[in-house]
Formats: structure tokens, C-alpha cells, sequence
């Protein structure tokens, strides 16, 4: 069985330990060299020497840095790729297939982005050898009788031409200045830049510079801009990120239509039910985080989402999660007179030519709210003024915790800024969101995915009656966010509190919600809130306006996206019944 060990680099803190590693490593108490200093002065070990009895280093480490890891057996060759000595791995590639959009579902830190900025041409992989970068000849003949033999073959003789849409896309504005038009026309190689402007909606942004558009605007335009270069296999690496819910399905049509009997599309995604929808076949990424990853074989989209969801691999006897994850259906909530926490009269406001307004509404303790709307159409402005309401409990003022949707990361300490919740919900919060690792690390160091969950867990700590989350899953792979949203529920049931949630992942507000509040009217111009509804009222109402139906998988009870004009899509219509709740 292959056995490697991983060193976390930027956890390896030996000006504040007493060098474990070293000291304990069984190799140099025997007067051989094991563990040392390497010369960024971080902890490191010769590959060829880790034992078993080296798990003992590990778990002396102070910071967690030091991870001893057995592989499955049939995985004793080189990784496609890694990162320097006692780096993360990867083995194995997902491959395209033309006339096919094919998705990669894994957690963050698992290889992901490395893996199809292999196949982009982007990063050259090493085979393992941290000294230099393979040849696409080495390439070839690594994979030598296997699909993915034939693809970098063709890449390299140019027969196929890569186009690349990346998961940072806050980087673009400072790399290209100037008007979203002229960019999409200078790099628009189909003569297809009015057809694609119109098909993701940017008209009305063509003369804005980067700088001035919104997340979800750059985001297409990066979709956009990637799709008009003249290439035969396409990569999008999250392209729904800042994207409401009738644009990720928009979206989706789009990156479908990409696929045709001459072009390969592949994409990693976390909204399950846009993967879902986009998708027809799946590489499941598994591993451990930082340490290494793996990809699966491909499987049909649905087969695959629910080998996920189960967490075991049955063609390859690998459990990659210790219990599965399953979509139970909710039991209408019932409000009584005596658990009424607070309530909001009728509003209206005015932001510029914005106007917003909302009906009265009524929150009682436990409840958990998901709050549904397209982009523009005031979600924000509408927690940010519950936020600010002065309402009375039962037991006084109101106080509200709000975690809004940007946060501007400091300096400061995680284990500082997380002072109370870590003296107080250790563990309920602190422990099942794993930020122990992080508790030596500024917040201006965390990753997007690390500081939403440093900066929830403040948010549901506080000593509140109202819990008012702006995107809580944005940045969040799959299994972080539906962690997060069970631990949203429990901390509603723990303190008898109510929680609004404003996101945009369908599944995510499923699986946390008891109730829905609808946003209607015209993105920029005018904005009507509406509800608490039940799930099932709330869902056919705001499904209805996206012209869609959600039925449940048999297997994992997961909504999933009914293909338009299918049978059952049909049958739901003529039902009336656009939302299956059981």
C-alpha cells in the first residue's frame, strides 16, 4: 500500500513549537534522518522513508501540519502532480468528451482547479518529480492506453485548442482595463459576440469598465469571454459563482449548447442542482483536503451526485465520508401564538430610481427562512433593514446578528475575532466547521470558503434573537454548505431564535428552510417582498416565475431540475404542482 506524508506549509509554525516532528521521529532517534528543517526552515521528510510509525509525528504536531496518509493499492504510481517536497498530490485526470458537458464534484482543496488546469494547458504537470516539469511526451506516455493518452496527443499536435474560464474571476479587472465591449470584441475569434452578449445579458453593461460591474456581471462576462475564443473543449471552473437562480439556469442552457459532436466541455461546480442540470456525466473528486485527491471514473450525472451524496465508491471500495447525506422531507411547520418572536410592518424605500417594498411579516422562534430573488431586486436592502428595525420580544429590544454578504477581512487573529464563540460553542460551531486549523491565521489570510465559515460562525454565536444571513454558502463546497445549513438549524433549535437566509443555491435553502420569502418585481427598478410562505407555496410560486419544476430523487431525496417540456415537467405543469415536497 502506498504511503505518503504531507506537510501543510503554511500551518508548519516552527518558531512556535518545539520541533515534535523531530524530536519524536522514530527514524532520528534511531541515528537515521528523518524529519528536519528544509530551507524554507518548514518541517519536511525524504518521501522514501515515511513508516507507519511516523503517524506518531503527526499527531504531536501542535498546528496540525503533518499528515501520514495510506493510499489505495492501486494507486502505487507517481501523482500527475505535485507541489514540492511533502505536497499535495493529485492522481488521476477527468477527460473530455466531445458532444458532452462533463462535471467535477469534489470538495475545496481536493485538486480540482489543479486537475483541469492540467488539461487547459495552464500547469504543467511533474509526474511527481518535484525537480522539473514533464514533456507533453512524458504526458502521453504516462497515460499510455487510456483515453487520456489520445486527448494530450491531440493537444499536442493542436487538433485541439483549449479555452479556460477561471474560478477567480476578481482578478480580471486587474489584468484587462478598459469597456466590457471592447474586451469580448478583441477576443471574440466566432464572430459571435452579438449572439453571445444577448444570450447571457450583458448589453446593458457593454460600455461599464471591469471595475464598475458586479460580481454576477463579471462572472458572465468571463463566461462570455472564454466562449468566444475558437476552441474545441471548453473549461469552466465555478461558473455560476455570484449568479441568482434564474441565471445559473440561463447559464447552464448556455454551457450546454457549447457541446457538439466537435467540442468537450467540462465544469466544476457546488450548486448540485445546476451540475445536475448542465451535466450528463460526473468525475467524483475524493481525498483529503490540502494532503491529496483522486478522481474517480466517470458516471452518469445522477448516479454519480448520489454515489456522492452516500459517500462511498462501490466500484472502487473507497468510503470517502463517514455517513451519508440524505434530504428528508419536511413536515409543514406549524406556528403557535406562544413561540411569536417578532414581526415587520409594512415598508417601502427608495434608493435612487430603486424601489423596495415589502408586506407585513411575522417570525416566530425556531424558524429558519430562506430568502429567494433574482440579483437587484433588494434581498440585501431588505436584511440590512431588518437589521437596523427596533422591534420588541418577549424579552425587550430586539437584537439581531448580521453576517452580511461582502466582508472586508482584517488583520486581527481568527481565535481573537472568534473569542466568544470559542468560549461559548466550541462544540456546537467551532469544532463541526473545523476552524481550530485556523485559529493562528489572520482574516485577510483565510481563503473565501475559510473566512465564510469563520465569519458565520461569529454571526450564529452572538447573543441574539434575530440571525440574518446574507449568502452563507458562497465560496462553500458542497459538503461545507450543507454543514452549514444544518448548523444554522440547530443553532435556531438551540436558542430559540429565528434565521433569515439570502442565497442563491436552491439546494442549500431546501435543506435548511421551513418557510420561503418570495422577491418579486424588476431587478434594479423594483422590488416586492412577499411571504413567509410554506415551502411548497413558496417554491410554486417563485418556480412559476422561472417557468421550472423540481421533483425529488428516489434515492437521496434531493430536488433535482426537471429538463424542460420533459414528462415530468409536463405532468408537474398540468398538476400545478412545480415543487415536490415528499
Amino acid at each position: 500500500m502506498a504511503k505518503i506524508c504531507v506537510v501543510e506549509k503554511d500551518k508548519c509554525n516552527p518558531n512556535r513549537c518545539s520541533h515534535e516532528c523531530i524530536k519524536y521521529c522514530p527514524i532520528n532517534r534511531s541515528g537515521g534522518e528523518g524529519f528536519r528543517l528544509g530551507e524554507d526552515k518548514k518541517a519536511m521528510i525524504p518521501e522514501e522513508v515515511c513508516v507507519d510509525a511516523h503517524s506518531i509525528c503527526a499527531k504531536k504536531c501542535p498546528f496540525g501540519a503533518i499528515h501520514l496518509v495510506n493510499l489505495p493499492q492501486e494507486l502505487d504510481v507517481p501523482p500527475i502532480h505535485q507541489y514540492g517536497q511533502n505536497g499535495f498530490r493529485i492522481y488521476r485526470l477527468p477527460i473530455p468528451i466531445f458532444g458532452k458537458v462533463v462535471g467535477v464534484l469534489g470538495r475545496n482543496g481536493i485538486g480540482k482547479t489543479t486537475a483541469i488546469k492540467i488539461l487547459a494547458g495552464l500547469l504543467k504537470p511533474n509526474l511527481g518529480n518535484i525537480e522539473t516539469e514533464a514533456s507533453y511526451d512524458d504526458v502521453i506516455q504516462y497515460f499510455k492506453g487510456t483515453e487520456a493518452h489520445t486527448y494530450f496527443e491531440k493537444v499536442k499536435s493542436g487538433e485541439i485548442v483549449l479555452s479556460y474560464k477561471p474560478q477567480n474571476i476578481d482578478q480580471i479587472p486587474k489584468a484587462y482595463k478598459g469597456k466590457v465591449g471592447d474586451l469580448l470584441k478583441k477576443v471574440d475569434e466566432k464572430n459571435e459576440f452579438e449572439k453571445i452578449i444577448e444570450l447571457l445579458d450583458l448589453k446593458k453593461i457593454l460600455d461599464r469598465t471591469l471595475d464598475q460591474i458586479s460580481g454576477g456581471e463579471l462572472q458572465r462576462v468571463a463566461i462570455a469571454a472564454s466562449s468566444l475564443k475558437k476552441a474545441n473543449v471548453y473549461f469552466f471552473d465555478e461558473p455560476t459563482s455570484y449568479l441568482d437562480i434564474k441565471q445559473r439556469m440561463k447559464v447552464s442552457k448556455f454551457i450546454q449548447s457549447l457541446a457538439d459532436e466537435n467540442t468537450a466541455v467540462i465544469v466544476i461546480e457546488h450548486d448540485l442542482i445546476v451540475l445536475d442540470y448542465m451535466t450528463e456525466l460526473v468525475h467524483i473528486v475524493y481525498g483529503q483536503e490540502n494532503v491529496y485527491g483522486i478522481v474517480s471514473q466517470t458516471k452518469s450525472t445522477k448516479a454519480g451526485i448520489n454515489t456522492y451524496l452516500s459517500g462511498y465508491l462501490r466500484e472502487e471500495n473507497v468510503r470517502f465520508r463517514d455517513k451519508p447525506i440524505h434530504f428528508d422531507p419536511k413536515p409543514p411547520s406549524v406556528n403557535k401564538k406562544d413561540h411569536f418572536l417578532v414581526s415587520w410592518t409594512p415598508l417601502t424605500k427608495k434608493l435612487g430610481e430603486f424601489t423596495l417594498t415589502a408586506e407585513k411579516g411575522d417570525l416566530y422562534k425556531h424558524d429558519v427562512i430562506g430568502i429567494l430573488g433574482e440579483n437587484g431586486i433588494g434581498k440585501t436592502t431588505f436584511v440590512k433593514e431588518l437589521a437596523n428595525v427596533e422591534g420588541t420580544t418577549s424579552r425587550g429590544t430586539l437584537k439581531v446578528s448580521y453576517k452580511p454578504q461582502y466582508f472586508e477581512p482584517t488583520d486581527e487573529l481568527v481565535m481573537v475575532y472568534l473569542d466568544h464563540a470559542i468560549k461559548k460553542y466550541e462544540t456546537q460551531l467551532i469544532n463541526p466547521l473545523r476552524i481550530k486549523p485556523l485559529y493562528e491565521k489572520q482574516l485577510n489570510q483565510l481563503s473565501g470558503g475559510q473566512l465564510q465559515r469563520v465569519v458565520c460562525a461569529k454571526a450564529l454565536a452572538e447573543d441574539a434573537d434575530l440571525f440574518l444571513l446574507d449568502e452563507p454558502s458562497a465560496y462553500l463546497d458542497v459538503e461545507q454548505r450543507l454543514l452549514m445549513s444544518k448548523m444554522i438549524r440547530e443553532m435556531m433549535l438551540l436558542k430559540g431564535k429565528a434565521a433569515l437566509i439570502v442565497d442563491h443555491d436552491l439546494l442549500f435553502i431546501d435543506y435548511l428552510s421551513e418557510k420561503i420569502i418570495v422577491f418579486e418585481g424588476e431587478p434594479a427598478i423594483s422590488g416586492n417582498v412577499t411571504g413567509p410562505f410554506t415551502m411548497a407555496d413558496g417554491m410554486n410560486g417563485f418556480l412559476r416565475d422561472l417557468n421550472m419544476t423540481f421533483r425529488r430523487d428516489g434515492e437521496s431525496g434531493r430536488p433535482r431540475a426537471n429538463k424542460e417540456q420533459s414528462q415530468m415537467d409536463r405532468q408537474q405543469k398540468s398538476e400545478g404542482k412545480l415543487y415536490y415536497t415528499g
